[in-house]
């Protein structure tokens, strides 16, 4: 596609997005990130789009110095977490949010490409490179199959800073890890990455905590059941959302944790 690096808007723990063309930007993948995540990210994204969820336009794909890009329609707006760290939002007020997008996504018929929770855990798990021990492997894939899969649209990374505040209203993106599952994991996701992975990079740890309160809250009284009962509800899938979070690129310090809290979750359902 035509077009250039321009500015660099933002990074992740697999990409980076930079400025390419009027009203474009590209989402580059690291180098060393397999082109498979790409793509499916892609599959993902055109999905969504088309079952009317509020994500930007696929617009093409390029390759740059064999890095795969996914070329995007522009989001104009600050995110969510940017809004939150600045005062211009409350914790209360982006916890709303996020509630009310879950809740939308929660009501979407999930597109048939989207993978299932236990065929995605299958896959990671058999190129995780020893990143999981082989006892957790197995007790994990056990624990899904004991549980309700569930067959709803889970984003699987709710967090402020993929929700851009746009004139036309939030919208979510990265969806590299979107599947079907039940409402409970996806907030499980959220659980864990606010309340566990970002007080330990936030400026002020305080912040993703009280997000996530609120967004559970805020969730539980727009399903009309009491924030005991989502509690209860998301709890089981905990361990298997800390699994997802340790396949992925996180330090070696906080993966032991994650294995750890894996392992006594996994105890107490015993």
């Amino acid at each position: 596609m035509q077009g250039s690096l321009g500015e660099k808007i933002g990074e992740g723990a697999f990409s980076e997005a930079y400025a390419w063309a009027p009203g474009q930007v590209v989402k580059l993948f690291k180098a060393g990130v397999s082109h498979l995540l790409g793509r499916h990210e892609v599959r993902m994204i055109r999905a969504v789009h088309a079952a009317g969820v509020p994500v930007p336009a696929v617009l093409g794909e390029v390759t740059l110095d064999g890095r795969f890009g996914i070329v995007l329609e522009r989001l104009d707006g600050p995110t969510l977490r940017h809004l939150s760290r600045t005062g211009a939002v409350t914790f209360e007020q982006a916890g709303a949010i996020i509630a009310a997008l879950a809740m939308s996504l929660h009501k979407t018929s999930p597109p048939p490409e989207l993978p299932s929770m236990r065929a995605y855990m299958e896959s990671e798990l058999r190129h995780d490179g020893g990143k999981v021990p082989k006892h957790v492997a197995t007790d994990i894939l056990t624990l899904i199959d004991r549980l309700s899969t569930g067959g709803g649209l889970c984003h699987c990374d709710l967090s402020p800073g993929n929700v851009i505040m746009t004139a036309e209203g939030p919208k979510l993106v990265d969806w590299t890890f979107a599947m079907r599952g039940p409402a409970a994991l996806d907030l499980g996701f959220l659980h864990v990455i606010l309340s566990e992975l970002g007080p330990e990079i936030a400026d002020n740890p305080e912040r993703p905590r009280a997000t996530n309160a609120a967004a559970q809250s805020e969730y539980a009284r727009l399903a009309g059941m009491s924030l005991a009962e989502l509690t209860a509800a998301m709890e089981p899938y905990l361990p298997i959302v800390r699994t997802f979070v340790v396949l992925g690129n996180v330090v070696p310090a906080l993966r032991e944790q994650l294995i750890q809290r894996i392992e006594a979750g996994l105890r107490a359902k015993d």
